[in-house]
C-alpha cells in the first residue's frame, strides 16, 4: 500500500457528509455597469431564487465616474455550473449593461516567470505548498537555468527559454505555446527580467502579472537601489500590476512600502525591497486568484 492509497483510504469524509448537510458548491460573480438603482436587488433575487446563500458581499459605488462595481461570493445547489450561471444570468446583464463573469471553486492555474533573482518565486512556492496562494502553481519558465532545482524541488515543471534579441519572436510564442499546454490562466513575472512584445502583452491582457522594483514612479532603469540611496530615500517599496504594452504603466493591484534610513546602504535597501516585492506580489496573486480584483479602465478596484 502507498502512502497516498493509505491517505486516501483514512482520511476523513468531507464535512457535508459527516454533519449530515446536503453538499454544496461555491461560486463567486463579478460584475461591473453604470451605477443605476436595482441592480443588487436583481442580483440576490437572481440568486435567491435558484436557493442560493450569499456568504460574501462586497460593492463599491463610483461616484466619480457613476459605476457599479460588485463581487458577491455564494454557494448553493450542486447541480449548477458556472456556464450555465452566465446563461441564465445573461438577460438581467444586458439590461443593466453589465460586464459580468461567474467563477466555480476551480483554482486558477500560474504559470511563474523568473530570471535570475529568486525571493519572489520562492516566496510563491512556500504560499502555495502552504495553501495560502490562492492558485495552483503549475510550471516555472525562465531564460536562466539559476532556479530549476528549486522549481523541481517543489515538483514544478522547469522550462527553459532562452531570450536573445534575434530568439525573442520564437521565445514568446514558446510561451503562448506554454500557456495553452498547461491551461494556464495567470502569467506571473516574478522578477522577469525580459520586456514583453506588444502582441504578447495584448495576448496576455487581463492574465499576467508583473512585480516592479518600486512604489511607482520610481527610479528606472538599472541598479534602482543604488539610486535610491543615491538620493536618500526614506522609503522603498514595489508595485505589483497587470501587464500592459505600456511598459510598467499597467493597472496597479497591490504596493508596499517600508521605511528606512540614512544608515541603509545599497545591499540593505535591496534586502529590504525584495520583502516588499514579495508581500507585495503575493497579495496580488491570491487577490486575482480569488476573483477580488475588477479593472477599471486604466486602474483596479480590489476587494481585499
Amino acid at each position: 500500500m502507498t502512502l497516498v492509497q493509505t491517505f486516501q483510504e483514512t482520511r476523513p469524509a468531507p464535512q457535508a457528509e459527516a454533519s449530515g448537510k446536503p453538499a454544496s458548491r461555491k461560486f463567486v460573480l463579478t460584475l461591473s455597469c453604470v451605477e443605476r438603482a436595482g441592480i443588487v436587488q436583481a442580483v440576490t433575487t437572481f440568486l435567491f431564487e435558484r436557493g442560493f446563500n450569499i456568504e460574501e458581499h462586497q460593492q463599491f459605488d463610483d461616484g466619480l465616474r457613476q459605476t457599479l462595481h460588485l463581487r458577491t461570493a455564494f454557494s448553493g445547489p450542486t447541480h449548477f455550473e458556472a456556464a450555465r450561471l452566465e446563461e441564465e444570468f445573461r438577460p438581467i446583464a444586458d439590461r443593466f449593461e453589465m460586464t459580468f463573469s461567474f467563477h466555480d471553486e476551480t483554482q486558477e492555474r500560474v504559470l511563474v516567470m523568473v530570471s535570475k533573482f529568486g525571493h519572489c518565486l520562492n516566496d510563491l512556492i512556500f504560499r502555495w505548498r502552504g495553501g495560502s496562494l490562492g492558485g495552483e502553481l503549475v510550471a516555472v519558465v525562465s531564460n536562466h537555468e539559476t532556479h530549476r532545482a528549486m522549481a523541481e524541488a517543489a515538483g514544478l515543471p522547469f522550462v527553459y527559454i532562452p531570450v536573445t534579441p534575434e530568439s525573442k519572436e520564437d521565445a514568446e510564442r514558446r510561451l503562448l505555446e506554454l500557456v495553452d499546454e498547461y491551461n494556464v490562466d495567470l502569467v506571473v513575472l516574478a522578477r522577469y527580467m525580459q520586456v514583453l512584445s506588444n502582441d504578447l502583452c495584448r495576448a496576455l491582457e487581463g492574465r499576467a502579472i508583473n512585480i516592479h522594483h518600486s512604489f511607482l514612479p520610481g527610479f528606472k532603469g538599472a541598479r534602482p537601489y543604488h539610486q535610491a540611496y543615491d538620493r536618500g530615500v526614506k522609503l522603498v517599496g514595489a508595485t505589483a500590476h497587470y501587464v500592459t504594452a505600456d511598459l510598467d504603466e499597467g493597472p496597479i493591484i497591490e504596493q508596499e512600502v517600508i521605511r528606512v534610513d540614512h544608515s541603509f546602504g545599497p545591499t540593505a535597501l535591496s534586502t529590504v525591497g525584495q520583502d516588499a516585492e514579495a508581500l507585495a506580489l503575493a497579495r496580488a496573486v491570491r487577490w486575482h486568484c480569488e476573483h477580488r480584483v475588477l479593472l477599471d479602465q486604466s486602474s483596479t478596484v480590489v476587494f481585499r
